[in-house]
């Protein structure tokens, strides 16, 4: 799943592609959302961490779950 995270005062996205599902991801912002000078960490599929402090957070983008179909085949 991709995630979108905007960072204030920085002017490109961080992208991290996690294998976690949307209700996770956003349990994970809640929960760093509710401690006080929280932070959000995320680990992507190779297993690089992304950390976030939550005062920085402009946005987080939640991707779709399932992978779309690529390319003109498909089904009539």
């Amino acid at each position: 799943m991709e995630i979108k995270i905007g960072v204030r005062s920085v002017h490109r996205e961080l992208i991290v592609e996690t294998d976690l599902t949307a209700e996770e991801v956003e349990e994970e912002i809640r929960n760093a959302l509710s401690v006080e000078r929280g932070v959000l960490a995320l680990t992507d599929v190779k297993g690089r961490r992304v950390v976030v402090p939550v005062a920085s957070l402009g946005f987080v983008e939640i991707g779709e779950d399932d992978a779309r179909p690529v390319g003109f085949g498909g089904t009539l």
